[in-house]
C-alpha cells in the first residue's frame, strides 16, 4: 500500500476524516508528482488504459450516472482505498461528474447531503457539481 495524496497538490480533496482524494480533468496533462494507485473514471465512454488500477462508471457528460448503484459501488471502494492510496476521481473536466462523484464521497465520510456541493466547492473547485440534476443527485445521495 502506498501513501496518500499531498494535501497541497493540485485537485486534493481533504475530507473530514482526513481521507485524500485527488479530482482532476483528464482533458488536461496528468498533474506532476506520484500517479494514482486506483482512479475511477467517470466517462460516457470507455476510458484509455492507465498504468494503474483503474475502474470505469459510464456517466455521460452533464449529465447522472448511467447506473446510480455502480458508482455507489465505486465510491465506497474508493472511500475505503483512500484510507492510506492516491485514489483519484476524472471525468473529461473535472468539474460537473467529478464534482458530484466528490460530494457524494464527502457524503460517505459524513458530510450532511445538503451540504456536500458547498464542501466540494469549498476545497476542491468553486463551480463543482455543474448542473441542477447533479445538485439535486448528491442531495438524495445515499450511502
Amino acid at each position: 500500500m502506498g501513501q496518500a495524496w499531498d494535501p497541497g497538490a493540485p485537485g486534493v480533496l481533504t475530507l473530514p476524516s482526513g481521507r485524500r482524494v485527488r479530482g482532476r480533468g483528464l482533458r488536461d496533462p496528468l498533474p506532476p508528482g506520484p500517479v494514482p494507485e486506483l482512479g475511477v473514471y467517470l466517462l460516457g465512454g470507455r476510458p484509455d488504459p492507465q498504468p494503474w488500477e483503474s475502474r470505469w462508471v459510464r456517466w455521460p457528460d452533464f449529465r447522472l450516472p448511467a447506473d446510480p448503484a455502480e458508482l455507489r459501488t465505486a465510491l465506497h471502494h474508493a472511500w475505503e482505498r483512500a484510507t492510506g492510496e492516491r485514489v483519484e476521481l476524472a471525468c473529461g473536466g473535472g468539474t460537473g461528474r467529478t464534482g458530484t462523484a466528490l460530494a457524494c464521497l464527502a457524503v460517505l465520510d459524513g458530510v450532511p447531503p445538503g451540504e456536500a456541493v458547498a464542501f466540494v466547492r469549498e476545497h476542491y473547485r468553486r463551480r463543482a457539481v455543474e448542473t441542477p440534476a447533479q445538485r439535486g443527485f448528491v442531495v438524495r445521495f445515499t450511502p
